[in-house]
């Protein structure tokens, strides 16, 4: 059985004559004629009535036609998928990124984005690298943007781009006369920092491991905790201490004029690279290039100064 006998019995249920049939499909008399003969014999029933002046539908016939319709219906389906396939920019790309960079890239991204590649609307996730790391490998996502290092077999890591850590603090701090901050001076204020499970928290703590011993203390009252970026932020806003954040999410514009002030580090001054990763058998190597190039120019739109 194939589809082109499927689609000879439609035609000549719909014809009742053999000859306008063959006309339709393009081929002749005799071909229709044996193709439905042949597909007969296989199913072992009669699907037409004929006479030298008409061809009728059998009871069983008819039913045989509609679904043999059906499956045309779905044999259509199939070409048209695959035929957007062909056009890697025409279907949703579904991507992941981690806390401390989705709120940040994705407003810039996204218009950016629906400019470069319009049929290529974004399916946009923040979540935690393990998670992140869980659903790019089971295919529930098709690429995830984290802060390296990162890696996992059969997965394409493609460094973005450099963030430096600055420090924010209130606007009447005294560490507002100074031009940068060294890392040390960090252990003398109340640091407020991401909760764990946050890749970002890890590597403030990697780049001052001193930090380490406030947080292990049974009477420590140096360090506290928040569930984002965006909560820190409003506490040092609210003078409740001080944190280190990502360059892209020092966010000081967000408050009135004199509430917060942000300052690099002195060199080498703590960052993080962050990087994009998909699966090395990921069919649409054209929508990730797509993506790249749409980051790559936010990044040249809303620059992120080099580390020190």
């Amino acid at each position: 059985m194939t589809l082109t006998e499927l689609r000879y019995i439609v035609t000549l249920a719909q014809e009742r004559h053999f000859g306008r049939a063959a006309e339709r499909c393009f081929v002749s008399q005799p071909t229709l004629s044996v193709a439905v003969k042949k597909l007969e014999e296989e199913l072992g029933v009669a699907l037409f009535e004929r006479s030298k002046s008409t061809v009728q539908v059998t009871p069983l016939g008819e039913k045989v036609v509609e679904q043999a319709q059906r499956v045309l219906e779905q044999a259509s389906v199939i070409r048209e998928l695959a035929n957007e396939g062909k056009d890697q920019l025409s279907s949703p790309l579904r991507i992941g990124a981690i806390y401390t960079i989705g709120p940040y890239l994705f407003p810039h991204l996204i218009p950016e984005l629906a400019e470069s590649a319009p049929r290529m609307p974004l399916y946009i996730e923040e979540n935690f690298t393990a998670e992140l790391r869980r659903k790019l490998r089971s295919g529930e996502l098709d690429a995830i943007i984290v802060a390296l290092p990162f890696t996992e077999a059969d997965v394409v890591t493609r460094q973005l781009y450099e963030e430096p850590f600055e420090v924010l603090m209130p606007s009447d701090h005294p560490w507002t006369a100074k031009a940068t901050i060294d890392k040390e001076d960090l252990l003398g204020e109340r640091l407020l920092l991401l909760g764990e499970g946050h890749c970002f928290r890890e590597q403030i703590l990697e780049a001052c491991p001193a930090i380490n011993s406030h947080l292990n203390s049974p009477t420590n009252t140096l360090t506290a905790e928040g569930g984002s970026l965006e909560t820190i932020r409003h506490m040092v806003a609210s003078k409740l201490g001080i944190t280190v954040l990502p360059h892209s999410a020092i966010g000081t514009g967000h408050y009135e004029s004199g509430m917060l002030e942000s300052r690099p580090f002195t060199p080498q001054a703590p960052s993080r690279t962050v990087a994009i990763a998909w699966r090395a058998s990921y069919p649409r190597p054209k929508a990730i290039d797509a993506l790249i190039n749409a980051i790559e120019r936010c990044c040249q739109e809303q620059p992120v100064p080099a580390p020190a």
